[in-house]
């Protein structure tokens, strides 16, 4: 987290519309933390996007669009990754941002699956509030069980592998 994912995105969706590309956009209907119709970096920087509840509706694209942007891959369901393929095949630019692991450094959602039949990847860093190094890893201060728990500033923060593993060394005692 906080390391410029959805403002990536968001300036390789405007670089599109730039070129004049019919582009859309879409983030999971769960996804409400700063906007219901729009994705929103954490500095403000937003794009309208469709919520969706099934990665299935990103289907129902118009035959015009040539650019299709995903925020928030991870919250999506696992059949993703199938209907990212389908939009490739059809000629359609496809261009995704989301976590890679969850808060407990595991593999997060259809993230695997994506990045493995990606022909682009860019991992994008945070620095370690802790150190200053790469962060890689998102350590979660809420003392929350459930995967899915939509982060804001105060409820995570980024840390580097060795941070992230004193932390979680420390909370356990």
């Amino acid at each position: 987290m906080f390391s410029g994912k959805t403002e990536e995105l968001i300036r390789r969706l405007r670089r599109a519309k730039i070129a004049e590309m019919k582009v859309e956009v879409f983030k999971p209907k769960v996804d409400t933390r700063y906007d219901e119709v729009a994705i929103v970096s954490h500095d403000t920087t937003s794009v309208l996007a469709q919520p969706v509840g099934h990665s299935s509706k990103i289907l129902e694209i118009s035959e015009d669009t040539t650019v299709v942007g995903i925020d928030e891959a991870q919250f999506f369901d696992m059949e993703l990754p199938d209907v990212c393929q389908e939009l490739a095949l059809r000629g359609v630019r496809v261009i995704i941002a989301g976590l890679d692991m969850d808060y407990k450094g595991i593999p997060f959602g259809p993230m695997p699956s994506l990045l493995s039949v990606a022909e682009y990847v860019t991992k994008v860093h945070a620095i370690c509030v802790h150190c200053g190094n790469l962060a890689t890893h998102s350590y979660r201060l809420a003392e929350e069980d459930s995967v899915v728990l939509l982060g804001e500033k105060g409820q995570y923060e980024p840390r580097c592998r060795s941070c992230y593993q004193m932390g979680n060394i420390l909370r356990l005692k």
